[in-house]
């Protein structure tokens, strides 16, 4: 019945396997639990071994990282049931009745539900970027994510339909971190899948050091720009890139590309200092953005 994928990267999944295999069990329901690390090599895979040992529960490390859309298509290759639970490997369930609530809110008619996810209610100064970001502008209730069902799909908690997802797959290219969730909720609104969205949150546990952040927030917009540029999506579907093309039409891209380059080490400063600013981060993206579309 349900297939769970667990793509992660350098991380202790075994206490979220461990959760998920006594939440199913309690359910009586068939289910296996996949989950592939990306080529880590990491000391923690010694430890996700014990994965292997559980009921129904299969662990393996990749020979190469592959990156994380080709991850969970392989996942997805592997599974053999037709419902496909995704869940981050660096996520923890909040409440016992985490699989339950979706069995209870799986309907014939619906073709992906997504639970949502929250992050901790304290973090250290130096995670405080990523922090900030996930709390202000993701974690959402399901009222507000059922007023834009395919924007806010996220793949971080995500059930599908395995034959929904067998015609849509993550994008193979995109294997550098960043956007390969807002392609395939586009092609999911492309597909008109429909969509529910529940209050089922996952905790995101592994909050980047905001160091880190900032430099996969410069390689996820890479791959926007590249995403934009060879027109894999509509641009109207992505707020960012909609703010884009409406500067770009009054020929602003230009003064906020010029802004990069003059602020560019105060945006380094702020944004992986103890106290980063939003509204810092969104005029770095929007300047960075315009200064490596016009890049040839």
């Amino acid at each position: 019945m349900l297939s769970i994928l667990i793509p992660t990267y350098n991380y202790n999944v075994y206490p979220l396997a461990c959760q998920l295999e006594d939440q199913c069990g309690k359910c009586g329901i068939t289910f296996e639990i996949i989950c592939y690390d990306d080529g880590s090599e990491s000391e923690l895979n010694k430890g996700n071994n014990k994965i292997n040992q559980l009921n129904n529960s299969n662990f393996k490390t990749l020979s190469e990282n592959v990156g994380l859309s080709n991850n969970r298509n392989k996942l997805a290759d592997a599974s053999k049931y037709n419902l496909l639970l995704f869940i981050d490997g660096d996520s923890l369930l909040q409440n016992d009745n985490y699989i339950s609530n979706y069995i209870t809110a799986i309907k014939e008619n619906t073709d992906v539900i997504y639970g949502g996810r929250i992050h901790p209610q304290n973090i250290s100064p130096s995670r405080k970027l990523r922090w900030k970001y996930g709390i202000y502008r993701e974690d959402t209730t399901s009222n507000h994510r059922n007023k834009n069902v395919y924007k806010s799909t996220l793949f971080n908690n995500t059930l599908i339909k395995k034959e929904i997802f067998n015609k849509i797959r993550f994008e193979k290219s995109i294997k550098e971190y960043g956007h390969e969730d807002t392609i395939f909720a586009y092609k999911l609104k492309v597909l008109n899948a429909s969509i529910f969205h529940i209050d089922n949150p996952v905790l995101h546990n592994d909050v980047d050091l905001n160091s880190v952040y900032f430099l996969k927030t410069q390689k996820a917009l890479k791959n926007l720009n590249v995403i934009y540029q060879n027109k894999i999506i509509n641009p109207d579907f992505v707020t960012f890139l909609k703010l884009f093309k409406t500067l770009k039409t009054y020929k602003l891209n230009y003064p906020f590309a010029g802004c990069y380059l003059l602020l560019q080490s105060l945006f380094k400063y702020n944004l992986k200092s103890n106290r980063p600013y939003l509204f810092v981060f969104d005029l770095f993206r929007i300047s960075f953005f315009s200064y490596i579309n016009l890049k040839k």
